[in-house]
């Protein structure tokens, strides 16, 4: 570890707990993941004046050069208050946190949790979490303290001016959750959870969510449990299973005994939310094991694929709203909870707003879990493959409407040429098709949306002047097929790749099924229904309405001759919106930083970027100098690991 001083002074925060004018405490900006920032000295009139203000290499690269699992950079930084040193903290791929000075970008210092490479799953750090002992004295060791957690199952409290390992936190400044997990395993073994996602801290409760591979083709997979740990000591506070393994649990007597011992995830693999006041933590929960056929778990399965509210001191539920009964389609809530206040007629209502990759934004009450416009119970079709037990109905909000279309029939296909769009039409009717949650097939299903959004993880971002949602959502549909085991090669089944979208098939171990999953393409590899296929969407919370659409990315990365249209490119990441009436947005495929009107939805600024930015950015102000930070490293799957680690911030020119 190497220390560098001093640090530069920075205005205090105004409002404690929020993302306000100089700061992003969080990884949502705030706790309650809205991503909003009230600086407005970038705005529509000079945003087309931004320049590169310094650009910073992390070095995991260079650090690892003969490591092939696949990893990527896909944080977001926060800034810590002068008290906590005033620096920007994010994590790399392999979990070592790095504090850089916000003016310039330079290294302040570095903390290396050595973590184990296993040959397994995937690399990443998505953010790293800060927390203030208003008990400790200022100048005390760990007074402010930073968390994250490591994909070799670990957590850790470092000193957010220094790096230092916090003393009385665990041992040394760490916890092994590996006991606990493997305690807790229907598998008895760890070899398929890793921890990606920052820790929430909730009073003084830091909290560990999971990630759960293999879960598409396990019927008995690993354990999804939420855990709560002391934020001074580290002790082992409490824990929550979305598979209500506890006989207490009200939910438990609706799961069959053997489902209950075997299903697995059920996991908050994306971001938690946190409300401080209320003492609430929001979980948006995956589905449960396996992904793509529920015989094994008959039910609704509560609490997977559902947003979860827990008391964050003791882990117990408040309240639970499932989005998706029995979920077979993986159309589990991977976005951040936004936890927003809306005004209307002067009141101020509190909400938080779940985005799911079936493409729906509910809202609901913040306290009573009630949604905000209303919601019904639709009929939808039952005839799934033999074994499959799906629910009768599926819950609709009643607004906002749908981000994405909820379906496809032959007359959907697209093509650029008759040639392609006809033998779109014939690849559709060959399969199944319909309305969203029709059942798959042995044919296979045309999923539309598919299984990776909607909105995936990258979620959204609100503006509380406007009562404005801004989300990013994919519209390329996906053909979802389920195989008879006596269908497959058994040996290319449990081969290491089996599974993956485009691939061969996977067997789903425990069932007499196997799966393969790959998007609907035309001979010339463009998605078989008509552009946009991703589009950059704002929404108004108070009336319920989509306000503006436009396409979003272009595509001379993947067209012929490299024709720069805008038709949508695939993207993974999310918004921000700052006071200056600007979206900030990387996310797509193609390389570029984009700033556009939030009241249009016009383009005002474009960028390229050394990779694309399939992150969320954000912004803080520095001795008067608003910085916009992405980071922009590419996407392991999206750019076959030609992947880089390039954090960049742009700024006005200096006057």
């Amino acid at each position: 570890m190497t220390v560098k001083a001093p640090f530069i002074c920075l205005i205090l925060m105004a409002v404690p707990g929020l993302a306000v004018a100089e700061g992003w405490i969080s990884y949502g900006g705030d706790k309650g993941g809205t991503r909003y920032s009230e600086l407005d000295q970038i705005n529509r009139d000079n945003v087309q004046d931004l320049e590169v203000a310094w650009t910073y290499r992390t070095g995991e690269l260079q650090r690892r050069p003969n490591f092939f699992v696949f990893h990527s950079l896909h944080g977001t930084p926060i800034l810590t208050p002068e008290q906590a040193g005033r620096s920007l903290l994010l994590c790399t791929d392999f979990n070592r946190i790095i504090s850089l000075d916000p003016a310039t970008g330079e290294e302040n210092w570095m903390f290396d949790p050595e973590v184990e490479l296993e040959p397994f799953g995937q690399y990443k750090c998505r953010g790293v979490s800060l927390w203030h002992d208003e008990n400790a004295p200022l100048e005390q060791v760990c007074a402010w303290r930073v968390y994250t957690n490591t994909s070799d199952r670990r957590l850790f409290a470092v000193d957010a001016r220094t790096g230092e390992r916090c003393p009385d936190f665990g041992q040394n400044g760490e916890v092994d959750i590996n006991p606990l997990i493997l305690a807790s395993q229907p598998k008895g073994d760890i070899k398929g959870v890793q921890l990606w996602s920052a820790p929430a801290v909730v009073g003084d409760v830091v909290v560990v969510s999971s990630t759960v591979h293999s879960k598409s083709h396990l019927a008995k997979s690993f354990s999804g449990e939420i855990r709560g740990f002391d934020a001074r000591t580290g002790e082992f506070r409490w824990k929550f299973d979305p598979v209500p393994r506890n006989p207490g649990d009200p939910e438990a007597a609706n799961w069959p005994e053997q489902a209950l011992r075997n299903t697995g995830a059920g996991n908050t693999w994306g971001f938690m939310s946190v409300d401080d006041e209320r003492d609430l933590l929001f979980l948006p929960t995956s589905n449960a094991s396996p992904d793509y056929f529920g015989g094994t778990r008959p039910g609704d399965n509560r609490y997977t694929s559902s947003l979860v509210v827990l008391k964050g001191s003791t882990g117990q539920l408040v309240w639970h709203f499932q989005m998706i009964h029995h979920d077979v389609w993986n159309y589990d809530p991977a976005a951040q909870p936004i936890l927003a206040t809306i005004t209307r007629d002067g009141e101020e209502l509190p909400v938080a707003v779940q985005l799911t990759k079936s493409g729906f934004a509910w809202v609901f009450d913040r306290e009573t879990g009630e949604p905000f416009f209303g919601f019904e119970e639709r009929p939808v079709p039952t005839d799934g493959v033999p074994g499959e037990v799906l629910s009768p109905t599926q819950p609709f909000p009643l607004a906002p409407p749908a981000l994405v279309p909820t379906g496809i029939t032959p007359d959907d296909a697209w093509g650029f040429t008759l040639f392609d769009k006809a033998a779109c039409r014939r690849e559709i009717e060959s399969r199944r098709y319909g309305e969203m949650y029709t059942p798959t097939a042995m044919r296979g299903t045309v999923l539309y949306p598919q299984p990776g959004g909607g909105v995936n993880w990258g979620g959204g971002a609100f503006d509380p002047t406007r009562n404005l949602l801004i989300t990013n959502v994919s519209r390329i549909p996906e053909v979802l097929r389920l195989i008879p085991k006596d269908e497959l090669d058994m040996t290319a089944a449990r081969a290491p790749g089996a599974g993956r979208p485009g691939g061969p098939p996977v067997y789903i171990e425990g069932t007499e099924y196997g799966v393969q999953t790959g998007p609907l393409l035309s001979p010339f590899g463009a998605p078989c229904t008509a552009p946009p296929w991703t589009t950059l969407i704002a929404v108004d919370l108070d009336k319920g309405i989509i306000k503006w659409q436009v396409p979003l990315g272009s595509i001379e990365k993947f067209a012929p001759l490299g024709l720069p249209l805008t038709l949508g490119a695939p993207a993974y990441g999310g918004p921000m919106v700052t006071a200056g009436g600007l979206i900030f947005i990387g996310a797509t495929a193609d390389e570029k930083f984009r700033a556009f009107d939030i009241d249009t939805g016009d383009k005002l600024w474009q960028v390229n970027i050394p990779r694309s930015a399939h992150s969320m950015p954000m912004s803080y102000e520095i001795d008067g100098r608003q910085y916009v930070v992405t980071i922009a490293a590419g996407h392991q799957f999206l750019d076959r690991q030609d992947v880089t680690d390039h954090i960049v911030a742009y700024a006005l020119p200096e006057e």
